[in-house]
């Protein structure tokens, strides 16, 4: 049994005047522990589907399985939901921030307050919990993101394109950090993302997605040389060039009308 498991999702938008196949019988798994990224192009359903997998959004047919039940958005302290945009309160201090989800979900113990605040000491951020986000530069609020993410003690994370508003610099040094971290802590994770060394860097597999409708078109597994790697050190072997392109030429395939995997 898998960690997680999504069971032939399809999802239809209605709108008055038409319907749209968002996606179409999607079927995937992670193992617990592991990291599994949704990559492809605009438009083939991956967000839509992060939000399925988070309960936000009730899908036309299928089911996803946490530990072998269906999920239900009543569990929301199961699932860490990390976005673009860190949406820190700016009139909150970074302590009151890390500890709002704490506090929504009524586990206000001190023990649980030291290991946020342990947290945010461990991934470069010491003395900053009286500070407001904006005395912060984008690279640190992301890191308070993932500090608040992690201090429920979530079981799965869904990362939606976390590094994608950031420079260069910062997101290679996050992209490590977030890495990391979850790995310390053996958690599951889904990344979205439309960067492919950025999915091969940081996944155990890869899940290659094509459009309209959205759908699943190839996995990769990653190799294991690579994955044995912090992700800015796997960019640098040779695997990864040789994985860069394999996925690239697909990206050719994916958008060829009438595509199928």
């Amino acid at each position: 049994m898998s960690f997680l498991s999504v069971e032939n999702i399809h999802h239809v938008y209605f709108t008055p005047a038409a319907s749209t196949l968002a996606i179409e019988d999607i079927s995937l798994s992670a193992e617990e522990g592991e990291f599994i990224s949704f990559l492809g192009p605009s438009g083939c359903g991956k967000t839509t589907l992060l939000s399925i997998i988070a309960g936000l959004i009730k899908p036309t047919e299928g089911q996803t399985l946490l530990e072998g039940e269906v999920y239900h958005p009543s569990k929301k302290q199961d699932i860490g939901y990390m976005l673009q945009q860190d949406y820190l309160f700016p009139w909150k201090t970074i302590r009151e921030n890390i500890l709002l989800g704490l506090k929504l979900g009524k586990n206000e113990k001190a023990s649980a307050e030291i290991s946020a605040l342990k947290l945010l000491n461990d991934i470069g951020l010491p003395q900053v919990e009286d500070q407001f986000p904006n005395q912060l530069s984008g690279g640190m609020r992301q890191r308070v993101a993932l500090v608040r993410t992690l201090a429920t003690n979530p079981k799965l994370l869904l990362l939606d394109e976390p590094f994608s508003a950031l420079d260069y610099v910062t997101k290679l040094k996050l992209e490590d950090l977030v890495f990391t971290t979850l790995k310390r802590f053996n958690k599951t994770a889904v990344l979205v993302t439309h960067d492919i060394g950025e999915a091969i860097a940081m996944s155990d597999r890869i899940y290659l997605f094509a459009a309209k409708p959205g759908r699943l078109y190839k996995t990769y597994q990653v190799p294991q040389e690579l994955r044995s790697l912090p992700p800015f050190e796997s960019r640098n072997h040779p695997l990864y060039t040789d994985l860069f392109q394999t996925i690239w030429k697909e990206f050719e395939t994916i958008e060829e009308p009438g595509a199928k995997h």
